[in-house]
């Protein structure tokens, strides 16, 4: 049975980095982009957002495809426009043949971010469903640890065009695994009631359900501090503080350390706790850290390794938010699985390309508009699980006795 979870973990993990895999080897591209393409930093950021926002917006339509027919069938049709887009990017002669290609592959790499929820909710629900989902973002954890450092790599040996290269033949090497790996969790029984009309009705369903839409947001908010990091992250340490490329990949990939290293703890902590106690705790540690990141920078301290050290320890607490959010919301949502992951992914990503946006305008070279974009992400993420997980959530979710 473990070695089952992990097979799945490792086929699901893996088909879920390729669309991060994407952002996270382009990051320390960003600056020699914008050098070679004779492109402004607001339009570079724009090919990263542009990314984003196709990534959210389509999975609304994924998610629905995916309960209609099956979870493999999206798979192969996104990875197949991800590699298209993949390869397009890696041959733009301007940077809005850039942003087209990136939308082109964005709307492809969705399919791997909606579908494998959906897939943990056929076979799962509560503590075997955060095991499973720690256990997948752990395997996850190869594209924010890995990548940055291989794309500085690819940059250096090849330039940034040789970034998008190697991300088709990541794309091919998922289509690989899901055709001979992966089983089809959707048995065509249950697809039978599943319509377009009927994905609709799921979405204004879930639109009225408060408890799925707070633990959406709660979770949202979370990411979006990451988010945040990400779009601003490599501006400040290579052009403010003059760390190489590689040195700012090994410093992204401590922080994504920190994350996948504290998830991998959710499925314990929730069978000893419950999910809801778990989400609690951790969405507090995470707002005292980044809000004290953010008083300390605002007095006038610059320092990288005062920054680095804060976020090391806020991103830790953001690891156990994350599944423990993601397994409640979905846990009653089992008919429309593929629709309720869809909805979910749309609104994380984009709360997190709204975020993104905010923190971009108020850039100025400096970290400080970055940090208190961080800590403001991080007291709304607070606020809102305080105001949504109430009795009644709590008692569900408690530990079995």
């Amino acid at each position: 049975m473990k070695t089952d979870l992990f097979r799945i973990a490792l086929v699901l993990g893996l088909v879920s980095a390729v669309g991060p895999f994407a952002i996270d080897m382009y990051l320390p591209a960003l600056p020699s982009i914008g050098g070679d393409l004779g492109a402004s930093p607001g339009a570079v950021q724009m090919t990263l957002l542009i990314f984003f926002l196709t990534i959210g917006f389509g999975q609304l339509l994924v998610g629905p495809l995916a309960d209609i027919f099956g979870r493999k069938p999206p798979l192969y049709v996104g990875l197949a426009l991800f590699m298209a887009g993949s390869v397009g990017a890696a041959l733009a002669p301007t940077v809005e043949w850039l942003i087209l290609f990136r939308f082109l592959q964005g709307l492809g790499a969705c399919a791997g971010m909606t579908v494998p929820r959906a897939i943990v909710r056929d076979l799962h629900t509560g503590t075997e469903a955060a095991r499973l989902m720690s256990m997948l973002m752990l395997v996850f954890s190869i594209s924010p640890i890995l990548a940055p450092l291989t794309g500085s790599l690819i940059i250096d040996s090849f330039g940034w065009r040789g970034v998008f290269w190697a991300v088709t033949i990541a794309g091919l090497l998922a289509l690989v695994l899901i055709a001979t790996s992966l089983r089809e969790t959707r048995p065509a029984e249950a697809r039978r009631e599943s319509s377009l009309a009927g994905a609709l009705r799921g979405y204004w369903q879930l639109m009225g359900d408060r408890s799925f839409l707070g633990l959406t947001a709660i979770g949202s908010f979370a990411l979006s501090s990451f988010f945040v990091y990400l779009s601003n992250s490599s501006f400040v340490m290579i052009d403010h503080y003059g760390l190489s490329p590689r040195a700012y990949s090994l410093m992204f990939s401590v922080n994504a350390v920190s994350f996948f290293a504290m998830s991998q703890l959710t499925g314990m902590l929730s069978e000893r706790f419950g999910l809801v106690r778990v989400v609690r705790i951790a969405v507090t540690g995470y707002a005292t850290v980044m809000v004290a990141l953010f008083a300390v920078m605002a007095s006038g301290v610059d320092s990288l390794p005062v920054m680095a050290a804060f976020l090391f320890v806020g991103y830790g607490f953001v690891g156990l938010v994350i599944p423990s959010t993601s397994v409640l919301a979905m846990d009653e949502q089992g008919a429309i699985a593929g629709t309720a992951s869809a909805l979910m992914g749309t609104l994380q990503l984009a709360i997190g390309a709204v975020a993104m946006g905010i923190a971009g305008i108020f850039f100025d070279g400096t970290p400080l508009p970055m940090v208190a974009g961080i800590a403001l992400c991080a007291v709304l993420s607070f606020t809102l699980a305080h105001l949504s997980l109430g009795r009644a959530r709590r008692t569900a979710s408690m530990p079995a006795e």
